[in-house]
């Protein structure tokens, strides 16, 4: 467990601090409720940018919530769960991808004052994550993944709105659509980070508890 390192002279931060468990339970909260509040937006605005930001959010809490669970236990055992998280995140960009490139044959113009407003909502929301994350980004994988996944979200949130602002210029769907391919793209190249750190970790990892002394 943290601190003894079984043998291991780069331990990384592994979560054992209350300061940083209260933060990620504000972080699942914020998540939650956004999610919430964006995937009932999405339909009404009928975005796909929206959509997939919102499916992001429920990702976000549940791999968040499964971060805390494992704080404490041994090496292997966080980095399974950075494993599981990779393999999410993976999933959940060829979802959007592919969702996005089906339903680019049969959506309408999405309603760019939804768009705008929820986008805006959902950055502050996830700037606040990341910012109370930011010192702990250089953990280990699984709480690094945290932090990858918030910095995600704010960028995201920058081009949902970018797009609202593109689809009142242009009165067209293919900003939302060109939005929402670019976020699954995010969403890959953060499960390739996340999965290459946490598998280094699983096969480095004894298969021993440590005792903290």
């Amino acid at each position: 467990m943290a601190g003894c390192g079984c043998g291991n002279n780069e331990v990384k931060f592994e979560g054992l601090s209350q300061a940083y468990k209260r933060v990620l339970w504000v972080v699942i909260a914020i998540n939650a409720v956004m999610f919430f509040i964006e995937f009932g937006a999405s339909f009404l605005a009928n975005s796909q940018a929206l959509q997939a930001d919102a499916l992001d959010f429920l990702g976000d809490t549940l791999t968040y919530t499964i971060t805390f669970l494992v704080i404490g236990h041994t090496a292997r055992w966080r980095a399974g769960a950075a494993l599981f998280k990779g393999f999410t995140l993976l999933l959940m960009g060829l979802w959007v991808f592919g969702t996005t490139i089906y339903s680019t044959f049969y959506v309408n113009q999405p309603i760019e004052s939804i768009m705008g407003s929820i986008a805006v909502t959902a950055f502050l929301a996830n700037l606040t994550s990341a910012l109370l994350l930011m010192k702990y980004r250089d953990g280990d994988a699984n709480i690094r993944s945290v932090w990858l996944c918030s910095r995600n979200d704010a960028i995201n949130n920058l081009l949902v709105l970018f797009a609202a602002g593109v689809v009142y210029l242009t009165q067209s769907h293919w900003p939302d659509v060109i939005a929402a391919l670019f976020m699954s793209g995010l969403f890959l190249h953060s499960a390739s980070l996340i999965l290459k750190q946490a598998w280094e970790e699983w096969t480095k990892a004894p298969n021993v508890e440590c005792s903290i002394d």
